[in-house]
């Protein structure tokens, strides 16, 4: 599950994920009967940094890992990731539309060598955000593995910015667009409504957007909201029947113009600490 998210503003990128990864493991009872636990485990880390590119960055979310016999999660690829780009590209900044391809390009290889065709579970998604070098405003990209692997840019046209997200999504869909995109279908299927009636009700919908106005926040502002939809997400979660899915730690970074990727709040490796 998880929740991931990358906001373009005008000061710049802020990308921002939780830390809970979910198992679903299957027990089959005396009685035959299959019974499914979900599991959590809280530090994933899903922000991503990559050596040599300081000017971008990534959050994944959905499927936590590749691999069916040894499962390994996005984190964990970093490495080589960062090796082949070292060997292309001997060290050179990519814009970040060169990145978020390279990035799919290898986890797409990497999904296909350990994985074999599509994953029930769905993708593993990545949001990709950064600045080109001389540029006044960042790019943000998402792409999916397998399924959607080109990445496409969002809030591309001039001036454009906004904030997207995926995962355990719900809850944020309900505070920013109004309302659960359930509701389309609900609707459709309740009066039959055709493809173009569907559209008509949800340009409707539209109107129930959370007025923020992107294009005025500054950069900490950003974070602040970033933040909030995540831990509001988390809060929810705890009083919820269900999946809790996103949970843990809240990962955070900017990148800018001028700094680059800068990590706001990351959970650190700790020992025990006495009280």
């Amino acid at each position: 599950m998880s929740l991931g998210i990358a906001f373009k503003g005008p000061e710049g990128i802020v990308l921002a994920a939780d830390s809970r990864v979910t198992l679903n493991n299957a027990f089959v009872q005396p009685n035959g009967q299959t019974m499914v636990l979900a599991s959590t485990f809280d530090n994933a880390t899903k922000l991503l940094k990559i050596k040599g590119q300081d000017f971008v960055g990534a959050v994944t979310y959905g499927v936590g890992a590749i691999g069916q016999q040894a499962p390994r999660t996005a984190h964990s690829f970093i490495p080589e990731f960062e090796a082949i780009l070292q060997t292309k590209h001997n060290g050179g900044r990519l814009s970040v539309e060169q990145f978020a391809q390279e990035l799919s390009d290898f986890f797409l290889d990497q999904w296909n060598t350990h994985t074999q065709g599509a994953n029930p579970q769905g993708d593993m998604v990545f949001l990709v955000g950064g600045y080109d070098e001389n540029a006044p405003y960042g790019r943000v990209f998402d792409f999916f593995i397998p399924g959607k692997p080109k990445p496409i840019e969002q809030f591309a046209a001039t001036g454009n910015f906004g904030v997207i997200w995926g995962g355990q999504r719900e809850h944020v869909d309900r505070l920013l667009s109004g309302y659960d995109p359930r509701v389309l279908e609900m609707v459709g299927v309740e009066f039959s409504l055709d493809a173009q009636k569907k559209e008509e009700f949800k340009n409707k919908l539209a109107q129930l957007t959370t007025p923020i106005p992107y294009a005025f926040l500054p950069l900490q502002d950003s974070v602040d909201l970033s933040i909030f939809l995540i831990r509001t997400t988390i809060r929810i979660q705890t009083w919820l029947v269900g999946v809790r899915g996103v949970g843990g730690a809240i990962d955070v970074a900017t990148i800018t113009k001028t700094d680059g990727f800068r990590a706001v709040q990351v959970k650190q490796i700790i020992g025990e600490q006495s009280v």
